[in-house]
């Protein structure tokens, strides 16, 4: 469509007004780059939410006792137990691990002091289920659990308070009648603030221990699918075996963690289409913007046009010359957009906590491109018809 000299002559008239053409483009090159930015963000986002929630635990299924009816009174039997933690292991082929947790309030005394925390019971599972990140020593294994071990794990927060300058693993804390050795610290890998069982100050002793202080029964029982696409399978397996093995009146809240996943989703659409928006009306702007500047151009170079009409240029020429320069506005704003939305992310990615990273999307890239050459085409065609409609006499009268 474009000859050499169709080329020529545009990279000729875009070099001779610079600035001109640059102010032009400033249009394509935030709408290009917001096209690339929204989808980089949909990414982030997504990407981010799912790190959150597979720090908390991945493929996680967790059941609680709600109530035991509209106008029943609890007995013991409606409480979950150990019996259906077991039940569950044994019951769901897609369910790759399991554990039982139960807290209550205490105090642990340290050098005479009384301090509250949250006394944590747990089975063997708990840990992987988890992904809590030792720091110190070690987690509590089989063997704790089945030996009844006076041992215990506490928070890296705990840790600060009871021994600021010394390593706690090998020391003891009293917890009300018993006294149990420290065999490690730990973290959550993600922090729930204070909505799991893990406090900030809490102390992690054997589920077989309970029994000291309270009703050993199950507070949480979790279950943690094989994979991903088993969660809600696992989710209605479990619900389904806690109804049977339970009275019919006792209620059970039966939940995963995917409908965080689903609401980041949608945070993340909407998010999109606002970016998406802003984009469009910048394309929008931008086109406007170019089409104006090639009127006036059209206006300012009618003598230029009606002098190659007379030395045989064809309308079709006069068209595709016009319609390049526009393309060249455009297109160059694109890549310079694109550019510019593929540098913030390689900037700022070394600054983000972790290992996050902040994808890039090659499509995203490609469709900013072509909708930025095609807004300079759509828009630059009026102007490029008009003057390829010029009547060679009239323009080389015009001055």
């Amino acid at each position: 469509m474009f000859g050499n000299e169709t080329w020529q002559v545009a990279l000729d008239a875009l070099r001779a007004n610079k600035v001109k053409a640059f102010l032009t483009m400033l249009g394509v090159v935030i709408g290009s780059a917001c096209i690339v930015m929204v989808v980089t963000v949909g990414l982030s986002g997504k990407q981010y939410i799912l790190a959150q929630i597979e720090g908390v635990g991945a493929n996680i299924v967790y059941a609680e006792f709600v109530r035991a009816g509209v106008k029943e009174s609890a007995v013991l039997s409606d409480e979950l137990s150990l019996a259906d933690m077991e039940a569950v292991r044994a019951g769901i082929p897609q369910v790759a691990e399991v554990a039982a947790t139960r807290e209550i309030p205490q105090t642990v005394v340290v050098g005479g002091v009384e301090r509250p925390v949250a006394l944590v019971g747990v089975t063997e599972g708990f840990q992987r289920i988890r992904n809590l990140v030792v720091l110190r020593g070690r987690f509590l294994d089989a063997d704790d659990m089945t030996a009844r071990s006076k041992n215990c794990v506490i928070t890296q927060e705990l840790s600060n308070l009871l021994f600021p300058a010394e390593d706690p693993v090998g020391r003891s804390v009293r917890l009300g009648e018993l006294s149990f050795t420290i065999v490690g610290v730990f973290r959550e890998r993600v922090a729930t603030f204070g909505q799991s069982e893990i406090r900030r100050e809490s102390v992690v002793i054997p589920f077989s221990l309970m029994k000291y202080y309270t009703d050993d029964f199950v507070r949480v029982l979790y279950a943690q699918a094989k994979r991903p696409e088993d969660v809600q399978s696992v989710t209605r397996q479990v619900e389904q075996m806690l109804r049977s093995r339970h009275r019919a009146e006792a209620v059970y809240l039966v939940q995963n963690l995917t409908s965080l996943l689903d609401a980041a989703k949608n945070i993340s659409f909407a998010l999109s289409i606002i970016l998406i928006l802003i984009a469009f009306i910048a394309l929008v702007i931008s086109g406007i913007g170019i089409m104006n500047i090639m009127l006036v151009t059209v206006t300012q170079r009618t003598r230029e046009i009606g002098i190659r009409k007379a030395i045989g240029a064809r309308r079709k020429e006069i068209l595709s010359q016009f319609l390049l320069e526009a393309f060249l506005i455009s297109g160059t704003g694109g890549v310079i957009g694109i550019a510019i939305a593929v540098l913030i992310p390689v900037m700022i990615e070394p600054l983000l906590p972790g290992n996050l990273s902040v994808p890039i999307s090659g499509v995203s890239i490609a469709v900013a491109f072509l909708v930025s050459c095609f807004t300079g085409i759509l828009f630059g065609y009026l102007p490029a018809n008009r003057a390829a409609k010029l009547q060679p006499t009239e323009s080389l009268r015009y001055e």
